[in-house]
């Protein structure tokens, strides 16, 4: 049997696969929260809840409604972007002018609401969600047996993540979105809706995280806790790459997902741990995160 530092290339390879596709989720999420913070400056604590969301309108639509994988994975993204706006044009816009900590205590509570009320009528047990039968099966790649709906996971995160950055780094939007946020004022003196532009960024982030969800769906069972258990983890993957950078986002994200299945090879009882303390180690030596700017 092949082994590499004396384990098994089967078992090293799966902690590998688990580790990218644990990976593709935080970059997912983080991004989302990247570009909620780094345009608005909000702290956005329902990050992980709107995941969840996004989960529960792929099964809500799927057992009301008898709609597949391949409708939700459009729609769930729409609803979970319309609802962000609404809250942003109606709630947190408010919010603005004051200090962080409100936004941040506001969206903590928001969190709250919107699990306890699922929690209300699903309990905390999960629900299955069925993988397209498109997806079925696997691919023996010699070495280890991959399931495509794995393998579709991280190339959708990957495609995700890599559009998003280019719409907001090399487009004219983007270019929009960041002038709004570093002088609204001047932007505004041009003719550019500021406030519209910042509803839309706010749905965007939202939107990522609803598709984040309905792409775990099948991967997790789809439950109240699912963005819970996940938003602890992605607030380190975003600070680890600098609060509001979104190419960090994406890098660390991976990153950390790997590292995590890595020490579950060599080290279970620190897997739990170790994306914390790689988070501690970086603010000790680069405050502002791996690409973040300092203030």
């Amino acid at each position: 049997m092949t082994m590499i530092f004396g384990i098994p290339v089967q078992a090293f390879l799966g902690q590998l696969l688990v580790g990218l596709i644990n990976g593709s989720f935080y970059a997912m999420l983080s991004l989302g929260l990247a570009v909620i913070f780094g345009m608005l400056k909000i702290i956005n604590f329902a990050h992980g809840a709107q995941y969840m969301f996004g989960a529960f309108v792929g099964f809500l639509l799927l057992q009301w409604l008898n709609i597949g994988y391949w409708p939700a994975l459009i729609l769930a993204p729409l609803v979970v972007g319309v609802v962000g706006m609404a809250i942003e044009r109606t709630m947190l816009s408010r919010l603005y002018s004051l200090d962080p900590l409100y936004g941040l205590l506001f969206t903590f509570g928001l969190a709250l609401v919107i699990e306890g009320v699922f929690r209300y009528y699903y309990g905390v047990s999960g629900q299955p969600y069925a993988a397209p039968q498109a997806l079925a099966g696997g691919t023996n790649l010699g070495f280890m047996f991959l399931p495509n709906y794995r393998g579709w996971v991280v190339f959708s995160s990957l495609v995700i993540c890599l559009g998003t950055w280019l719409a907001i780094e090399k487009t004219r939007l983007g270019a929009y979105l960041r002038a709004a946020t570093e002088n609204p004022k001047l932007v505004q003196a041009f003719g550019v809706n500021v406030p519209v532009l910042l509803t839309l960024t706010y749905g965007l982030g939202s939107a990522l995280a609803g598709l984040a969800g309905i792409l775990a769906a099948p991967v997790y069972q789809v439950s109240p806790l699912m963005g819970s258990d996940l938003i602890i983890v992605v607030f380190a993957v975003v600070v680890v790459g600098g609060m509001g950078s979104i190419l960090g986002a994406i890098v660390t994200g991976y990153v950390l997902g790997l590292a995590e299945g890595l020490t579950k090879v060599f080290y279970p009882e620190a897997s739990n741990i170790v994306i914390f303390v790689i988070m501690a180690v970086v603010l000790l030596i680069r405050p502002a995160g791996l690409f973040g700017r300092d203030a």
